[in-house]
C-alpha cells in the first residue's frame, strides 16, 4: 500500500496511490509504504530516484548500521515501534529514508517510511495533524512527530500495565490464593512483564534515533527544542518501567510464595497422616507375627479387640495433632 502525505492549509492530508501517474501529481512531504510490492517500489524509484533497500525490513540487521547518512545526504533511520496487542504484543521495524535534497520538494524534503504492518503510532499522527493546523511544516516534523507520539504510545500502555498489575495484586494478596488463581496471576504477571521489557527496548530505541537527528545537525532552533522534550519525556518513562520492574518480581515472589504454601499444606497433611499411622501398622505387624498362642485364635473377640486397638493408636495421635493446630 502507497500512501503519500501533502500539506494543505497547515494539515496533513492522505491520499492513496495506485499508480506512477497519480503519485506524479502531488508534491508530498512524507511518502509512506505498507507491506510495498514490486510496482510501488518502481513507482518510488522512477519518480523520485530512490532506491529501497533490499535489507530494509531486515531484524538482523547491526545496530551500528540502523543510523546513517549516505554521500547524497540522505538519512537512513530504523526504529522499532511497539504494537499492544493483548494478544501479541510485538514490535515492529520501520525503515526511514529522509530526502533534504529532493529538487522537485522544494524545501520541505521528503520522509520516506517502509513497514510491514500498520502501526498505531502512524494512525495517531495522520488524526492528529488533520485535527490541529500547523502541527507539521516539513519532513522533519513528521519524524520528530513520529517519536513524540511513540513516546506517548508507550506511556499509555505504561498506563494500561499499571492497571493490570493492579488487578493480578488484588488476586495474589487476597489471602486465599488457590493453585487456579496463582495460575491466573502468574499468567498476567508474566504478560506484564514481557511488554514492560518491549517498551523499555523500544524508548532506547527511539532515544538513539533523536539523539541521531540531533547530532546530525539538521533540526533548527524549534525542531532541536522538540527533541530535547521527546528526551526528557522518555527519561521519566525509564523510572515507570524500573519500578514496574520491582513490582512484577514482587508480585512473581508472592505468588510463587502461596504456590508453595499451597504444595507444603499437602505434603503436612501426608506427613501427619503417615505418623498417625505408625501405631495401627506397629500393632498390626506384631499380632501379624506367627506366635503359638495368638489372641484372635484362643479368644472369641480377638479380631474386635485387635481393630479396635488400631483405631485407638490412630485416633490418639489425631487428636493431638489437631490440638496442636497442625491439621489446619
Amino acid at each position: 500500500m502507497l500512501n503519500i502525505f501533502t500539506l494543505a492549509n497547515g494539515r496533513l492530508v492522505q491520499e492513496e496511490i495506485e499508480s506512477l501517474q497519480e503519485l506524479a501529481q502531488f508534491h508530498p512531504i512524507w511518502v509512506d509504504l505498507e507491506s510495498p510490492t514490486a510496482d510501488e517500489k518502481r513507482w518510488i524509484k522512477q519518480h523520485y530516484g530512490l532506491s529501497i533497500p533490499d535489507d530494509a525490513m531486515d531484524q538482523d540487521i547491526e545496530e551500528s548500521a540502523r543510523f546513517y547518512e549516505e554521500d547524497n545526504g540522505d538519512l537512513h533511520i530504523r526504529s522499532d515501534f511497539l504494537i499492544d496487542d493483548d494478544d501479541n504484543p510485538r514490535s515492529v521495524r520501520v525503515a526511514f529514508i529522509l530526502n533534504l535534497n529532493n529538487r522537485d520538494l522544494k524545501s520541505h524534503g521528503v520522509l520516506f517510511s517502509i513497514h510491514d504492518e500498520d502501526v498505531p503510532v502512524f494512525r495517531l499522527l495522520r488524526l492528529r495533524a488533520r485535527r490541529m493546523p500547523g502541527l507539521i511544516e516539513d519532513s522533519k516534523d513528521v519524524l520528530l512527530k513520529l517519536f513524540d507520539a511513540d513516546a506517548e504510545y508507550s506511556a499509555d500502555t505504561l498506563e494500561n500495565i499499571y492497571d493490570d498489575l493492579e488487578k493480578a495484586s488484588k488476586l495474589v494478596l487476597s489471602g486465599d490464593v488457590t493453585d487456579s488463581l496463582a495460575s491466573e496471576a502468574l499468567g498476567a504477571i508474566a504478560r506484564q512483564e514481557d511488554l514492560n521489557g518491549r517498551i523499555r527496548r523500544n524508548v532506547m530505541d527511539t532515544r538513539r534515533a533523536v539523539s541521531f537527528m540531533m547530532r546530525s545537525k539538521m533540526l533548527n532552533a524549534e525542531q532541536f527544542e522538540d527533541a530535547r522534550q521527546i528526551l526528557r519525556d522518555i527519561e521519566s518513562l525509564d523510572n515507570h518501567t524500573a519500578f514496574l520492574f520491582d513490582k512484577i518480581n514482587f508480585l512473581m515472589d508472592a505468588t510463587v510464595g502461596f504456590i508453595n504454601i499451597n504444595q507444603n499444606k499437602i505434603i503436612k497433611i501426608f506427613s501427619v497422616a503417615s505418623v498417625a499411622l505408625l501405631p495401627p501398622t506397629l500393632i498390626a505387624s506384631v499380632y501379624g507375627m506367627n506366635f503359638k498362642v495368638m489372641p484372635e485364635l484362643e479368644w472369641q473377640y480377638g479380631y474386635v479387640y485387635v481393630i479396635l486397638l488400631m483405631v485407638a493408636s490412630a485416633v490418639g495421635p489425631m487428636l493431638y495433632f489437631r490440638k496442636r493446630g497442625w491439621l489446619k
